[in-house]
C-alpha cells in the first residue's frame, strides 16, 4: 500500500499470456521470433521493412534495406506489353531513356515498282482521309465558324422564340458541315489518283528530274514520297517539289519521313537544284515540324479550292533552300 491508499499497479502480462490460462497457442503458421533452427534470422516483414524495423532475436542483426531514391528510375508498363505484365522496360522521371522509346523499324527506301501500285494508292487515300477529323475540329474552332454558328442561334432564337429550336438549328448546321469537309478531302484524293497516281511511273519515273520512293518494311510498303518539277511556273529550273510523301501510322516517329524526305533533298543536290519546294495542310502539324527540322521555312499561305476557301482549310507552301545550290537554272 502506498502513500494516499493507491494500490501499486500490476505489471501487463507480457503479449501472447493469458493470466488464467497461461501462454496461448500460437495460430497456425506463425513463426516464432529469434533465430531459426538450422541458423539464420526470421526476415523482416514488408510493414517493417517500410519504417526501418525488423524483427529479430536480441543480439542478432537483420539488415534492413535503404529507402528507395527519390530520383530512382520509376517501373512503369511497356507500351508494347500487350499482355498487361510488367514490362522490362522503365520510365525514367529525370530524362527519356533510351530504353523507354519505341524500337527503331527495319526498314529501307527504294524506288517504285510496278508490283508497289496499289498498295501506294491505298496508302496515299488513307493517309490523306485520316486527317479529316482533325479539319472539322479546326473548322469548328475557328473565329469564323464561331461566329456563324452565334448568328444563326441569334436569328433562330428571335424568330422562333425558342432555345430548343435555336440549339437545334447550331446542332443540324455543325452536323451538316462533316459531310462538306470531308466531300473536299475525297475529292482531292480522287483527283490525285486520277492523275500523277494514276500513271506513276509515267510521271515519276520516265519524266525529267522526277523520281517515286517507297519504304519498305516486312515486305510491305509503309512509306511513299515522290518529286517533279514544281507547278509553278515562276520555281521551274530552280527547284524540285516534294509530293505525295505518306507515312503509314504504324511507322511514324520511326525516322521513316525523315529517310524519305532526304532522299528528295540528296536527288535535288545531285542534280544541282537550288531549292525544294512543297505543300501541306493546316492540320498536319507532325510534318511541319518534319520539314522545319529538315531547313524548310514557311514562305507563304494559300487555299486549296473555292468550297475550301468557305471551310478555312488553307496549304502552307514551305521551301528549303540547298547549300552550294545556283541561283540560275540547271543546265
Amino acid at each position: 500500500m502506498l502513500a494516499g491508499g493507491l494500490r501499486p499497479r500490476s505489471p501487463l502480462p507480457p503479449v501472447g499470456f493469458s493470466a488464467a490460462r497461461g501462454p496461448l497457442p500460437r495460430a497456425r503458421g506463425d513463426v516464432p521470433p529469434g533465430p531459426r533452427a538450422g541458423g539464420g534470422s526470421v526476415p523482416p516483414c514488408a510493414g517493417e521493412q517500410a519504417h526501418g524495423r525488423s524483427r529479430a532475436a536480441p543480439g542478432v542483426s537483420v539488415p534492413v534495406p535503404p529507402a528507395p531514391c527519390p530520383f530512382a528510375p520509376l517501373p512503369s508498363r511497356h507500351r508494347g506489353a500487350k499482355d498487361g505484365t510488367q514490362a522490362a522496360a522503365h520510365s525514367c522521371r529525370l530524362s527519356r531513356c533510351c530504353r523507354c522509346r519505341p524500337p527503331m523499324a527495319s526498314f529501307r527506301v527504294r524506288q517504285y515498282r510496278d508490283q508497289d501500285y496499289e498498295a501506294v494508292r491505298s496508302l496515299f487515300a488513307r493517309g490523306l482521309l485520316e486527317h479529316v477529323p482533325a479539319v472539322y475540329r479546326f473548322l469548328l474552332r475557328s473565329a469564323r465558324a464561331q461566329l456563324a454558328l452565334l448568328v444563326l442561334f441569334a436569328a433562330v432564337r428571335a424568330a422562333a422564340g425558342s432555345w430548343l429550336l435555336a440549339l437545334a438549328a447550331v446542332a443540324l448546321a455543325m452536323a451538316a458541315t462533316w459531310p462538306l469537309v470531308r466531300s473536299v478531302c475525297v475529292t482531292y484524293v480522287q483527283n490525285a489518283l486520277s492523275t500523277d497516281l494514276a500513271d506513276i511511273e509515267g510521271s515519276y519515273m520516265r519524266a525529267p528530274d522526277s523520281c517515286f520512293w517507297v519504304a519498305e518494311a516486312g515486305g510491305a510498303v509503309v512509306g511513299m514520297v515522290a518529286v517533279a518539277p514544281p507547278q509553278n511556273p515562276a520555281e521551274r529550273g530552280t527547284a524540285l517539289e516534294l509530293l505525295r510523301m505518306s507515312v503509314s501510322k504504324e511507322y511514324r516517329g520511326r525516322g521513316v519521313s525523315k529517310a524519305l524526305c532526304g532522299e528528295v533533298l540528296r536527288f535535288a543536290r545531285a542534280r544541282g537544284y537550288g531549292a525544294v519546294v512543297l505543300a501541306t495542310s493546316m492540320v498536319q502539324v507532325a510534318a511541319q515540324r518534319l520539314y522545319e527540322r529538315h531547313g524548310f521555312r514557311k514562305v507563304a499561305v494559300t487555299g486549296l479550292s473555292p468550297l475550301g476557301d468557305l471551310l478555312c482549310i488553307q496549304i502552307f507552301r514551305y521551301r528549303c533552300d540547298l547549300p552550294g545550290g545556283p541561283a540560275d537554272p540547271p543546265r
